[in-house]
């Protein structure tokens, strides 16, 4: 299970025209963000309008860098972000403190946050239900290339572990994830297993939100 992300607290002075519209309550929900075509610079207007969010920490790593002044120590942390229901975002930060980076990449993943279209696209199955893909999508990032594709209901994901963090939080239930080049450094695989899911966006028609 992940962390839950609470919402944002009542003190929150919005800085931005979509921030305000939401805190008064004149924008009620992410797709009304999205059809509009809105671009989030708050993480706050995401905590208030997705349900349910929770995030896991992928990785945290130590890294240096060579400066004038001598090597400089900070950690860089991978996040993923969602509502196990259709919302996923992963995000990076670095502090010199572990929890400040964390903090920092909870904040750019929930700026990433992006839809994903869930269906039964698996000729096995055709249920009918959102627990797997409506078709196969790829994504890369770096080195690393995932190619997701559906899968019949009760297989669970076939995937890598960190594929599975981003796949579960995103509320794909059955789903082979197949990866190709550096799969063993996790920013990358996180990453290109998030824009696969993104990717299902790019599908997504007006209408699929009424329906």
């Amino acid at each position: 299970m992940g962390t839950r992300v609470e919402p944002p607290s009542e003190d929150w002075e919005p800085k931005t025209r979509l921030g305000r519209l939401v805190y008064d309550r004149k924008i009620a929900s992410m797709e009304e963000v999205l059809q509009n075509n809105f671009v989030i610079k708050e993480p706050e207007i995401v905590r208030l309008l997705v349900p349910n969010l929770e995030y896991e920490v992928i990785e945290i790593r130590l890294v240096q860098k060579q400066t004038d002044s001598g090597e400089r120590s900070k950690f860089r942390s991978v996040v993923a972000v969602g509502n196990r229901d259709g919302w996923i975002g992963v995000g990076v930060g670095k502090a010199r403190q572990v929890h400040q980076s964390i903090q920092k990449a909870l904040n750019k993943a929930l700026l990433n946050i992006a839809p994903v279209r869930r269906g039964c696209g698996s000729w096995e199955c055709g249920c009918g239900s959102n627990h797997s893909l409506i078709t196969s999508v790829s994504g890369k990032w770096g080195s690393v290339k995932v190619m997701l594709r559906p899968g019949p209901r009760g297989l669970g994901i076939v995937g890598g572990d960190t594929a599975k963090i981003v796949l579960e939080l995103a509320g794909i239930e059955d789903v082979w994830a197949i990866a190709f080049g550096e799969t063993r450094t996790p920013l990358s695989f996180a990453m290109a297993t998030y824009d696969a899911l993104r990717n299902t966006y790019k599908i997504v028609t007006r209408d699929f939100w009424i329906r």
